[in-house]
């Protein structure tokens, strides 16, 4: 069975993860990565993992979250990382692809104007990208719908 690595910062990137992700788990093993261990009680019976909160304004916490992510990728294989982000999983994202695993960006639905900064990072190296509003569809970013459709 394929495995897919969910990975999300808490709160709102977390809601859209699990409402996206949750109907996979019916075809394939899903793990979850979040930047609060608290969120694991929203996944029990799943693998678990937690990852560093940061931002841009604290870059510093980058390059370790990167190091645990390429480990944690190596350990756990997953076939494909998605992520609705924020910066967290946009790294996450980023090691998949130095590991050679397909990697999937979901922007965050909150985001109607442009895409997030780190979805506008996301669509220079995810395999796919995806935006929940259709205004915001063009070369490289796909409109299926969004969380609440």
């Amino acid at each position: 069975m394929k495995k897919i690595l969910a990975v999300s910062s808490i709160g709102g990137h977390w809601i859209q993860l699990l409402r996206i992700v949750r109907p996979l788990e019916k075809e394939f093993t899903v793990e979850y990565m979040c930047t609060h261990i608290k969120c694991a009680t929203m996944v029990e019976g799943k693998q678990f993992y937690k990852i560093e909160d940061f931002s841009r304004w604290d870059a510093y916490k980058i390059l370790p979250a990167l190091l645990k992510a390429i480990r944690l990728l190596k350990k756990s294989k997953p076939s494909v990382v998605i992520t609705t982000g924020a910066a967290p999983g946009l790294v996450c994202l980023l090691a998949a692809k130095l590991c050679g695993i397909k990697t999937i960006w979901i922007d965050s639905i909150a985001n109607v104007e442009h895409l997030s900064a780190s979805g506008r990072i996301a669509k220079k190296i995810a395999d796919k990208v995806y935006t929940q509003w259709p205004d915001l569809a063009e070369r490289g970013v796909v409109y299926k719908g969004n969380i609440f459709g």
